[in-house]
């Protein structure tokens, strides 16, 4: 997700706060460049949030390692650095109590706010770039729920892990796909036109999916052009990663 991290804060138990200041789950705070997306090579701060409401078995998050950290010492932390963009990122950071809080001091203090999220929740009115990203072996939760507005969806290619077809037939029709694509990739190509049908956004992404150090590039290539074989033509991109 990120690349060249600089002075990354891994943050101790003894990050204790007052009871009476909202607290947060930080697994850690780093300055570095955006490393995938339309913004890739931005200056941003991220800050990580811990817990995730999914649990994807190729996720290389630990999001369930943080600690509790008071508002005043995620400001102060952020004294440090120099980038103007804050980037919130998990695990899933929507599903924190307290987020609107810690967005609300962040605007205050000047920051253009982005959020990276799996696109289930709505996403809080202080944030000014939304990236989501639905996650194919969670199909059936997107149904008739979570987004439809963002400003770029990214899809990580898991066809494997495909957890139900959407239905609906792919425009051309599935039959003449029949000679190309087995039926996971099918119900993959159905979730993934059915986000973009579903989720105004600017940019389209998919994503290759890593796997004890392999990467299926072919495969989401392959997919990309398919896809793209539509009314909405070239509307889906790779989505390259940095670092």
């Amino acid at each position: 997700m990120v690349s060249e991290k600089q002075r990354v804060i891994r943050l101790s138990s003894e990050t204790a706060g007052s009871a009476e200041e909202p607290q947060f789950r930080i697994a850690e705070i780093f300055e570095s460049l955006q490393g995938e997306g339309y913004n890739t090579g931005m200056p941003a701060i991220f800050i990580r949030l811990g817990r995730c409401d999914l649990a994807c078995s190729w996720c290389d998050t630990d999001y369930m390692r943080f600690n509790y950290v008071p508002l005043s010492q995620v400001l102060a932390m952020l004294q440090g650095y120099t980038a103007r963009n804050i980037i919130i990122t998990g695990g899933e950071p929507v599903v924190h109590p307290r987020l609107g809080s810690l967005l609300d001091a962040l605007k205050e203090r000047g920051y253009t706010l982005c959020i990276e999220t799996n696109g289930l929740h709505q996403v809080p009115e202080q944030i000014d770039y939304i990236a989501t990203s639905p996650k194919a072996c969670y199909a059936e939760r997107y149904v008739g729920g979570g987004l439809t507005e963002a400003d770029e969806v990214r899809i990580v290619v898991d066809v494997s892990g495909v957890s139900a077809d959407v239905g609906g037939e792919l425009q051309p029709s599935d039959s003449e796909y029949s000679f190309e694509v087995t039926e996971k990739e099918r119900q993959f190509m159905h979730f993934a036109q059915a986000m973009a049908q579903k989720i105004s956004a600017k940019q389209y992404y998919l994503s290759p999916l890593e796997e004890e150090g392999e990467m299926n590039i072919h495969q989401t290539i392959r997919l990309i052009g398919l896809l793209n074989v539509t009314e909405q033509a070239n509307k889906v991109r790779l989505l390259h990663k940095n670092g």
